[in-house]
């Protein structure tokens, strides 16, 4: 039996640290907040500075909250977030451009010819969301010094020296060969990235190095993506079960086992993660603004924050005739349509900021209810439930109208911070690689089930007055 480790999950607006000790569970905790900058044109960056700094303040506080000294340190990531850095001191040499930005748009559209080449070779579609467009923006406009990687190569590096990037979080850049797990030339070379320095894909657990920024030198033995971290936390691990993570946006998951699906329904195929260098696949859907979308109705002064989500909406008995597509940085999967405009139809001078509250519950719902469906589609058989974590999961109302539409029963997870336990799960796998994924996750037991209250006819008819709307969206001017 392993001893407690420390578990760290740096996130787009902050980041959380746990201790997890295997027989007393959460002995620790810290938070750090992150900053992003939301500039015109889609752009959205982050100070690297800030983000490392968020990594050792929330580390710091959990490991004084336990007391007690931890034998390991496992670290999640943004996942497709990038930035230029100087290999040999560490220098960050530009911002760190976030997951959300959508300024290599351009360079998309030029790459156009080479999309389902791509795909074919790495389950990503053409789009900025994903780390490639980014690092060859970063390349064509900002500097050709250094390295330029996703932000938990240059994190690692940081802490421990190492040049790495685990094999789920190189799935996410659309230069990872799907079917081998090893870097593309061919993607590469469309990218114009084929000269460059690349970090070495490892294993999601298993020592990559040590580091002392956290007191005593520890090994650093867990490291992935944050969504596959939850997914693999919420004991999604067999072929056919889905989580649906509710955060900054929200990202459904659906195990497809051994071999990668490459789905023709608008989803994500990509790597869940490597043990032991066998490979598990998932597909993969996004709603690109989720609590953003909650925090911008929040800016407007119409709820003063997320909790006002359930006092608020159900004020009223309905949307009342309000449509809210919360496209605010365009639309993800299944429609990857990243120069959308979000849209607010059906006001009148009685609607209130319940109706306004209600439609963006059920528009971040029936986005997911999209992705939830072309997940059923890819796998030839219907989702029986979904799993789902994160803040927004606090709200009954939303959960509620998420079981509602998606005529499902929702699960929420009972455990917190599923991402930083997931993450804490292979750090624990890569001091002992005898555990197993089950017995190193937590068992799984929903806080709560919201089971659907309207009938399928209905959720139909909601569903198709969101995806007419989604129809008559304006792009974005270019």
């Amino acid at each position: 039996m392993t001893g407690p480790v420390l578990a760290v999950d740096q996130g787009t607006s902050g980041t959380k640290a746990l201790v997890v000790c295997p027989e007393r569970g959460v002995i620790g905790s810290g938070t750090a907040p992150v900053r992003p900058r939301h500039l015109p044109g889609g752009r959205v960056e982050a100070d690297p500075g800030e983000l490392l700094g968020s990594v050792l303040l929330a580390g710091r506080a959990a490991l004084a909250e336990a007391g007690e000294p931890v034998a390991a340190v496992g670290l999640a990531n943004q996942g497709e977030t990038v930035l230029a850095w100087d290999p040999r001191t560490g220098t960050p040499l530009t911002d760190a451009i976030v997951w959300q930005d959508r300024r290599s748009e351009e360079l998309c559209t030029e790459l156009a010819p080479h999309a389902e080449a791509l795909r074919e070779w790495t389950g990503l579609p053409l789009d900025p969301y994903f780390a490639a467009p980014k690092m060859a923006w970063i390349r064509r406009h900002l500097t050709r010094e250094g390295v330029v990687t996703t932000s938990d190569a240059w994190l690692v590096n940081q802490l421990t020296g190492a040049f790495v990037t685990d094999a789920a979080t190189a799935g996410r850049t659309q230069l990872l060969d799907l079917d081998g797990v090893n870097w593309s030339p061919e993607a590469l070379d469309v990218y114009g990235l084929a000269d460059e320095r690349l970090p070495r894909v490892v294993d999601v657990a298993g020592e990559v190095g040590t580091t002392g920024a956290f007191g005593r030198a520890v090994p650093l033995t867990g490291l992935i993506v944050d969504q596959q971290a939850a997914l693999l936390a919420q004991d999604v691990t067999e072929p056919g079960g889905a989580k649906c993570t509710y955060g900054t946006g929200a990202f459904l998951l659906a195990q497809t086992g051994s071999r990668p699906r490459r789905g023709r329904s608008g989803l994500v195929s990509c790597v869940a993660w490597r043990l032991g260098g066998r490979t598990s696949y998932c597909l993969d859907g996004q709603v690109y603004t989720a609590a953003s979308a909650v925090r911008w109705l929040t800016d407007l002064g119409v709820i003063s924050g997320a909790s006002d989500l359930d006092p608020v909406g159900t004020s009223v008995p309905d949307t009342g005739g309000v449509t809210f597509v919360p496209a605010l940085a365009g639309l993800a999967a299944p429609w990857w349509r990243g120069d959308l405009r979000g849209s607010v139809t059906g006001l009148g001078l009685d609607t209130t900021a319940g109706h306004l509250v209600r439609a963006l519950c059920e528009g971040i719902a029936a986005q997911v209810v999209e992705l939830a469906d072309a997940a059923a589609a890819d796998l030839g058989t219907p989702l029986t439930s979904l799993r789902v974590d994160g803040g927004l999961t606090r709200s009954a109302l939303l959960m509620q109208t998420q079981a509602d539409l998606l005529q499902l029963p929702v699960e929420v997870s009972a455990l917190p911070d599923v991402t930083a336990l997931g993450v804490g799960a292979l750090a624990r796998i890569g001091l002992d690689p005898r555990l197993s994924p089950k017995e190193a996750v937590p068992v799984w037991t929903p806080a709560a089930v919201y089971e659907p209250r309207v009938p399928a006819a209905e959720a139909a008819t909601r569903m198709g007055v969101f995806r007419a709307a989604v129809d008559a969206l304006p792009g974005r001017a270019r």
